[in-house]
Parts: C-alpha cells; sequence; structure tokens
C-alpha cells in the first residue's frame, strides 16, 4: 500500500549526504526532487546495478521506498545506511520506523537508542527514553474502539479523510480516473466527494458540486457549524496560475468556498497565509467556529509539519496564525488535526510514541492549552498509517484512514465506534500542600493505567481539586506534580463505586535535598536492563526541577547492580545505568557539564545479602544515587 496522505503536505526531504551527487544520478535526482518517487527509485535502482553505489545512493533510495509506504524496502536498505559512522540520525530515526512498521520492535527499541545518543535533546528522543519499551503496553491494552472498513464507500484507489454534517459525508478520493495521473503514486489526482448517509448507509458518492475540484488536487474538506463555508486544501492553483517554489515544487495551500444556492461551493478564496515556497493544509475547525487549525512546514516550525491555530475574525478573515507548543509538535511530523465538540484535539505524528507509522493521539482541552499527549491505542491505530480521525462524542462514532493490510485501495475510511465499558467510576482527586494542608491550585494531575498507560491529564483548579473518568473494577495510579513541589504519586483502589476520593499531598522540593545529596524514591531498574522505567522518570523529573531552580547545581550519579552475573558485568551494567540516567536528565534540557555518572557494578550494595537475597532486595540493590558535587 502506498502512503497517499504525504501528497497533501508536501514536504522536501533533504540529505546530509552531498558528495554523492554526479552526472550518473542525475536522472534520478531530477525525480526525486521533484517528489516522483515511484520513478526515482527505479531510477536509483538502475544506478545501483550499473556499480554506482555509495551512501547517498542507498539514502535516497531508502527514502524513496519509506515515502511511499514500502517499508520492508526501507528497511533494507536504510540498514545499510544506519550502521554507516556517518548515518544522517534522521536516516536512523527513520529505519527505526521501519523497523517498527515491519513488526521488529526489539530492533526498532535498538535503533531508536542510537539516535537517542546522536540527538539527546530531540522531542522524541524525551518521549522515547522515558517508556523505551511502551509498545507492548498499548497492543496489551483494552482496545477502547473498533475500526470497520467502510466497504460500500471505498474504492481501489485512496479514499480518506471522512467527515459527515447532517446526512452529507465528505471525503477525498483518487477515483476520478479522468484526472491525469499524479507521479509519487501513480493514481489520479485527487478530487473531494459527497455521498449521502441513507439508513444508516453512506452511498452514493458524486464529485463535489462548485468551483472547488480543479485538474489538481483537492482534499480536507470541513464545514463551518451553519454548513455556508467550506475549508480545504489544494495545490497551489487559484485563478489560473499553478505556482512552484523557487525549488520547482507546487505546494499545498488552505483555501475556502461558500455555498451558493443553485451553483454549489463557489467564490474561493486563498487563505492570507499561503505561500508559494511552504505547504498550508488539513483544516480544523474549534467547536465554536472562531478558529482555524491547520498544518504547515512554513519557517520557524519544530519538525517536518507542526500544527498550527489562526483566529477567524467575525467578517471571515484568518488572523496571523500561531503554532501550537511543543507538548503537541515535535520534530516529526504531526498532521490531520481534528477537534471536538468537548474542545479534545485529535492529530496523527510519526514524532509521538506509536505503533505504526502515523498513530492517531489526542490532547484534552486545558483552558487556552491542551494537556498531555495520549496515544488512541489499539483499534483506531495499526502498525500502518491511521490519520484523518474524526470523532462524535455524543454518538460515539467516527471515522480513521488507514493503508492497513486488508484494505481496498491505498488508503481506505473505516468507520470508528467506542467499545462499551462494563461500567465507569469517578475519581475525585485533591491536591494540598503536605506541610500546610493547604490546596494547591495549578497542579498537572496525570491519571495512569495498571499498564503504564497516561489515560488523562487535568489540572487542579483553585480548590486544588480534579475529576476523572475512570473504568471500575480497576486499580489506577494518580501522579501529581508542580513547579517547586516534589512530585508525588498514589494508588486508587479497585472499585465499583460511582465515587473515589483521593488525596495527594506534595511537599517543597527543597525538602529533598538532605546535606550533600538528593533524596528520592529509589531509582529501580529491572533484571539485566538498563533502560528508564516509567516509575524512574518520574522520580528523576524531581532532579531536573531541583536543578532548573539552583542552576548552579552540579550532581554526580551513582549506579549499582545487584550482585546476580560476575563482577564484570556487573560494572559494565552499572555504568550503563549510570549514563542511561545521565542522558535521561540532559534530554530534559540539563547543561550535560552539570551531571556526571559512574557505575560501582556490586560494589556498594544497600543490603548485604549476597547470594540470600530475596527478589525485593535485589531490586532494593539495583538502583541509581545523586549527590551534590557543587552548590
Amino acid at each position: 500500500m502506498k502512503k497517499i496522505y504525504t501528497i497533501l503536505l508536501l514536504i522536501a526531504v533533504s540529505t546530509t549526504i552531498v558528495s554523492a551527487q554526479n552526472s550518473k544520478t542525475k536522472k534520478a535526482d531530477n525525480l526525486y526532487e521533484r517528489l516522483a518517487y515511484t520513478d526515482a527509485a527505479t531510477a536509483y535502482q538502475k544506478v545501483l546495478k550499473k556499480g554506482n553505489a555509495d551512501l547517498y545512493v542507498f539514502e535516497r533510495l531508502a527514502n524513496c521506498y519509506y515515502f511511499i509506504n514500502d517499508t520492508k524496502k526501507a528497511e533494507t536498505f536504510y540498514k545499510r545506511v544506519a550502521k554507516s559512522k556517518d548515518a544522517n540520525p534522521e536516516a536512523i530515526y527513520n529505519y527505526a520506523q521501519s523497523l517498527k512498521a515491519n513488526g521488529k520492535f526489539s530492533d526498532y527499541n535498538t535503533w531508536m537508542k542510537k539516535f537517542a545518543a546522536s540527538k539527546p535533546n530531540d522531542t522524541r528522543v524525551r518521549e522515547f527514553m522515558k517508556n523505551p519499551n511502551y509498545i507492548p503496553k498499548i497492543m496489551e491494552d483494552m482496545a477502547r474502539y473498533t475500526a470497520t472498513n467502510m466497504e460500500g464507500l471505498n474504492s481501489e484507489y485512496s479514499d480518506f479523510g471522512g467527515v459527515m454534517f447532517g446526512k452529507d459525508f465528505y471525503f477525498a478520493s483518487g477515483r476520478n480516473t479522468s484526472r491525469k495521473t499524479y507521479q509519487w503514486n501513480e493514481e489520479p489526482y485527487l478530487d473531494i466527494y459527497n455521498a449521502t448517509d441513507v439508513g444508516g448507509t453512506i452511498k452514493d458518492a458524486t464529485l463535489l458540486n462548485g468551483d472547488v475540484n480543479t485538474k489538481y488536487h483537492e482534499s480536507n474538506a470541513v464545514l463551518s457549524a451553519d454548513g455556508k463555508r467550506m475549508y480545504f486544501d489544494r495545490n497551489d492553483f487559484f485563478e489560473g496560475d499553478y505556482d512552484k517554489s523557487e525549488n520547482g515544487i507546487n505546494q499545498i495551500n488552505l483555501y475556502y468556498a461558500e455555498k451558493i444556492d443553485g451553483k454549489g461551493w463557489s467564490g474561493v478564496v486563498s487563505a492570507a497565509f499561503n505561500n508559494n515556497e511552504y505547504s498550508t493544509g488539513h483544516p480544523a475547525l474549534s467547536p465554536d467556529g472562531k478558529t482555524l487549525y491547520f498544518v504547515s512546514d512554513m519557517p520557524g516550525g519544530k519538525g517536518g509539519s507542526d500544527i498550527y491555530m489562526v483566529a477567524i475574525s467575525a467578517d471571515g478573515s484568518l488572523g496571523t496564525p500561531k503554532r501550537l507548543g511543543d507538548n503537541i509538535n515535535t520534530e516529526g511530523k504531526e498532521l490531520f488535526p481534528y477537534m471536538d465538540s468537548n474542545g479534545t484535539l485529535y492529530f496523527s505524528s510519526n514524532g509521538h510514541l506509536g505503533i505504526g507509522g502515523l498513530d492517531v493521539f489526542y490532547a484534552e482541552a486545558q483552558g487556552d492549552d491542551f494537556g498531555a499527549v495520549n496515544n488512541l491505542g489499539n483499534g483506531v491505530n495499526s502498525p500502518a498509517d491511521d490519520f484523518a480521525y474524526k470523532y462524535n462524542p455524543t454518538t460515539q462514532e467516527g471515522y480513521v484512514s488507514s493503508n492497513r493490510e486488508g484494505g481496498l485501495g491505498s488508503d481506505d475510511i473505516y468507520m470508528v465506534k467506542a467499545v462499551e465499558i462494563p461500567c465507569e467510576v469517578t475519581i475525585a482527586v485533591q491536591v494540598i500542600d503536605e506541610n500546610s494542608n493547604a490546596a494547591i491550585p495549578g497542579a498537572r494531575v496525570d491519571l495512569y493505567d495498571t499498564m503504564g498507560n497516561r489515560l488523562s491529564t487535568k489540572t487542579s483548579n483553585a480548590e486544588g481539586m480534579v475529576s476523572f473518568k475512570a473504568a471500575c473494577d480497576q486499580e489506577h495510579e494518580i501522579q501529581a506534580v508542580l513547579t517547586d513541589f516534589e512530585s508525588n504519586a498514589g494508588k486508587v483502589a479497585s472499585a465499583n463505586n460511582e465515587k473515589i476520593s483521593a488525596i495527594i499531598a506534595l511537599k517543597p522540593i527543597e525538602e529533598i535535598i538532605v546535606e550533600d545529596k538528593i533524596v528520592l524514591n529509589p531509582i529501580l531498574f529491572d533484571l539485566d536492563k538498563s533502560n528508564i522505567k516509567a516509575q524512574a522518570a518520574f522520580e528523576l523529573d524531581k532532579v531536573v526541577s531541583i536543578m532548573n531552580k539552583y542552576p548552579n547545581l552540579v550532581i554526580a550519579v551513582g549506579s549499582h547492580t545487584d550482585s546476580r552475573a560476575t563482577d564484570a558485568y556487573n560494572l559494565t551494567l552499572s555504568e550503563a545505568r549510570a549514563q542511561s540516567t545521565v542522558q535521561y536528565i540532559i534530554s530534559k534540557g540539563i547543561n550535560a557539564k552539570r551531571i556526571s555518572g559512574k557505575g560501582y557494578g556490586e560494589t556498594q550494595p544497600k543490603v548485604s545479602c549476597e547470594d540470600s537475597c530475596s527478589e525485593a532486595e535485589h531490586q532494593v540493590n539495583r538502583r541509581s544515587e545523586f549527590a551534590i558535587v557543587k552548590r
């Protein structure tokens, strides 16, 4: 299957390997720069067959296959590139993503750690290092949604971006064979279609009436609440002009049209911030219709593509775009935003921790901002690309587009339905000051399940209160975090009551500084492992808070093992644990000069029990400790 979604936001790809460009690759390079990746791959293969193989050709060839979603071939060629000492870090990342898409989760972890070593401050690295073994947790967690292929609507071509408005269903499709073929994926150019809900079945798809569709790409329709305005994206083609960037790339731009009785959608207007040099697309509207969200690779962004917001004035004009925060945007690609009636933001990303190429994520509204980003989980997400998610919390139904196995075309639309939860409980949490018992407003409170999956994030109100809805008869963990306070957590016992109350007490952060040490709950490691567990990350964030508050503080990390295995092996393992701890703290923005680490093996046990240790005693000995070197 081919990855059509990227057509909608054309992002030029560069490589750090430039020395190999020459006359032998000229034809392939020209195709590559025009984003004709299928033809470019064929051309680079011919270069290889002539014996002209080097890192440049291998990386370009790998990129071609990666961009058309042939992850098996991409893996083959990225493997050659990633093992080179001169490997581009993004090639290593793409290699890891290909391994993940191909179900090789252990290899994915290995190469993500190598990517982490090259870019420790990368947002994608920070998320991964917090929870490197996250995939089994997502896969094992109960699916909260089912996704069913809409076989009566989908075609052998790409179909995606379905959205319901009343009885009308709008979506993009490449089924119009009267259009010329696009070089990227050798399918016809996209058009916007309109279908009808007849007795619960969406059928009778026809080309959208009016001036929206042209001979180029149109897609991602979204309608205003009154149904009179449609926002959509299209190739940079307006009023008869087909424009290109300085590099010869025709970008994707945002447009809107009005519904005129008897004429369909007419009066197409180009968004004021459109530009020949970058793309803008994937429009979405806030519930009140006053804000437009969209995706762009405009200068000043964080990654390949970021999500932006822009105010819609009373006269319908658009203001100045503002990029969403770094909790949403990563160094990867954030695509296809959507906001439901509750103000929850959904989007697709390959930068946050997912199980496939693109996963769907959500972040709940939090005042004028958004809370923590969460993976929507197995069911909606798959090992392939999952995107263009739409959901109605009232009906508990929606749509997602995907190129997962078993589809009819290169991309298909799936109907999403929430899985009925047997029962639900309200968890009321109050955050207080441990010393004064006073309520603490403004604390971030996270709700986790027993697998370590973050289910929800909220901010405590003036009374220090937050409230969560959760599945009953299950144990949950609550964590509370606030600057200048020591983070704390507590478990809520399994119950099927209508309401459960809990209190999380925070104490001032200074209290964890005891003489020449930072005293935390134990930083524990699993047997024979050096990765940072979720519980460890929670404790290490306290160290980060301390070091942010006291910018002159310098600390030394000492890591230790239990007595199982040889002395030499344990020394090596403890050193790996020390460096893993150091790298985590550096990844949170702390200068590397302010922290050092050393492994002590089994030479300094916390509990001297040697071969008679219980499992609990062994785990106590597997630890990291923090000494203050300089205040």
